[in-house]
């Protein structure tokens, strides 16, 4: 699939519930699309809310350059990681805005173009960077960390039980050039046992996490949009695997609280405040429906809360 075929087949997940939480209320509303991908979301907000405005980032320049070719010349996108959001938000002048979105997906652009490494459907060379001018790559995780840090990584990231036996698998059989290669090594770690998913999914995931820093940044980011939403202005987060969903639950936990001293101190004396109103108790789901169009969606967890 080429990547204009992947930016035009592209379904934008919970775009409903994205909008429903956002609640544009006047024209000239500003809103921060902190992954912009293909440029759904942005497209949705931007119809939903006459007159609002939207600043666009990822840290993926052909993102960015696939967002370009749907969205309106007056959509601001930069190619820049949201670990950096205040920087950029304050650079274009988006401050005090009226709503922040994160999709932490992978967007169907990066799956499908074959030179990424992000999947193991095809043969590509193990890179899995968002941003190509990085310098780590997963080539240079699979074949220079020790075994110890690199079980490590897959257990941590990935949440892979058989971490260790994998791990030594692949020291085993280095150097390791391609996805297919490494696929097919982590499946051999696995010998006939196998589950419902393919042996090297979780792997692939750490992989990626590792080489693009995404919890880190994730958390970075997080705390760094309750200072640029005003009053009433709401934070939208879609997840896809428990790691970040984790992150974002206790962040929006953590915010709506006022006192998070532990329970044996007995005065506070942490003198924290709530910033933010959780809108849901539970994440939001994709419906049936919505799985039945786009089963990528099938992993997705949405979480929002408003600004007080």
């Amino acid at each position: 699939m080429s990547a204009l075929m992947a930016t035009i087949s592209h379904t934008p997940v919970l775009v409903d519930a994205v909008i429903e939480y956002l609640r544009g209320s006047s024209p000239g509303d500003r809103y921060i699309d902190c992954t912009v991908g293909s440029g759904g979301h942005s497209q949705a907000i931007l119809n939903s809310f006459p007159g609002s405005q939207v600043l666009g980032i990822d840290a993926d320049p052909e993102s960015i350059r696939l967002a370009q070719s749907i969205l309106p010349q007056h959509a601001i996108l930069v190619n820049a990681n949201f670990a950096q959001l205040e920087i950029i938000a304050t650079i274009h002048d988006f401050r005090q805005v009226d709503g922040i979105l994160f999709d932490l997906g992978l967007s169907s652009m990066q799956l499908s173009e074959t030179g990424r490494g992000f999947s193991f459907t095809h043969d590509a060379p193990l890179d899995m960077r968002f941003d190509p001018n990085q310098d780590i790559t997963a080539l240079d995780i699979v074949n220079n960390y020790p075994e110890k840090e690199l079980a490590r990584l897959l257990y941590q990231y990935g949440e892979e039980p058989a971490s260790r036996k994998i791990a030594r698998h692949i020291i085993n059989h280095r150097p390791i050039m391609t996805t297919l290669e490494l696929a097919a090594i982590i499946a051999q770690a696995f010998g006939q046992k196998r589950g419902r998913i393919h042996p090297a999914t979780r792997s692939f995931q750490a992989l990626r996490i590792a080489v693009n820093m995404e919890l880190d940044n994730l958390s970075t980011g997080l705390r760094q949009s309750i200072n640029l939403l005003r009053p009433g202005g709401r934070l939208v987060v879609i997840s896809y695997h428990s790691l970040e969903d984790r992150i974002v639950k206790q962040f929006l936990s953590l915010e709506s609280r006022g006192c998070v001293c532990p329970s044996s101190t007995p005065i506070c004396v942490c003198g924290h405040s709530p910033t933010l109103k959780l809108l849901s108790k539970k994440a939001i789901q994709p419906s049936e429906d919505e799985l039945s169009r786009n089963p990528r969606s099938r992993s997705a967890r949405l979480r929002a809360a408003e600004k007080i």
